[in-house]
């Protein structure tokens, strides 16, 4: 499925028949609709950050919804594509947290290769319909996989942003691990605790003590892509 070690970790979840039928009814929506993110790239947080090298989990809930944005990372949408308002706040925190300029693309290819592992929790949707692919058995198999995460030996810091992502904190029951929390970085909401929340620094400061790299989440003006 994916080609890394997250075959081992999920290989119980892909002989389930629920993840069967999940691949067999998603598979008729690429045939018969315009799906995002494209098809090859439907797990490509999983196949940029295999599961021993995830160190910072971000949530989010489905991809981008308008042509060409999802790329199949949370909040990331390819090189020359227009950067959505919340990934722009998200820069504008990156910006004010560790004083990184804001960058011009708004992929964030640099960060799951070092270990970000941008997951939503939904990893597909109808072009322009938001949440279109919600409970079609998405959040079962992402469930399994944050507690999957869960079981590492290794501290993770998990980043979540808004009510959504809070709502699977159940799952994250290891005491090594870090949950840093805020509000979304929506517009709608950023204000209300998103911005001076500091989980860059605050995520690589939790990696430092525990003898880890820590992430360098600067965006340099380039194309990563390939």
């Amino acid at each position: 499925m994916i080609g890394n070690d997250w075959d081992k970790v999920l290989e119980k979840e892909f002989q389930e028949e629920y993840f069967y039928n999940l691949l067999k009814f998603v598979q008729g929506e690429y045939e018969r609709k315009t799906v995002f993110p494209p098809k090859k790239e439907v797990f490509k947080a999983f196949r940029y950050t295999p599961y021993k090298n995830v160190k910072v989990v971000i949530l989010g809930q489905d991809p981008y919804h308008g042509e060409g944005e999802a790329e199949g990372l949370c909040f990331s949408v390819r090189d020359g594509i227009k950067k959505p308002p919340s990934l722009n706040n998200i820069f504008k925190e990156l910006h004010d947290d560790l004083g990184y300029s804001i960058p011009t693309s708004g992929s964030l290819v640099p960060w799951a290769k070092q270990g970000v592992f941008l997951l939503n929790t939904v990893l597909t949707v109808i072009k322009d319909k938001a949440a279109s692919h919600k409970d079609i058995g998405w959040e079962r198999f992402t469930d399994e996989v944050i507690k999957k995460i869960n079981e590492k030996e290794e501290p993770v810091v998990f980043i979540l942003w808004g009510n959504f992502a809070r709502s699977k904190k159940k799952f994250i029951t290891n005491k090594k691990h870090l949950i840093i929390e805020s509000a979304h970085p929506s517009p709608l909401s950023a204000y209300n605790g998103f911005f001076g929340s500091k989980p860059f620094s605050k995520a690589n400061d939790f990696l430092i003590k525990n003898n880890l790299e820590p992430i360098n989440f600067e965006i340099k003006e380039k194309t990563y892509e390939k």
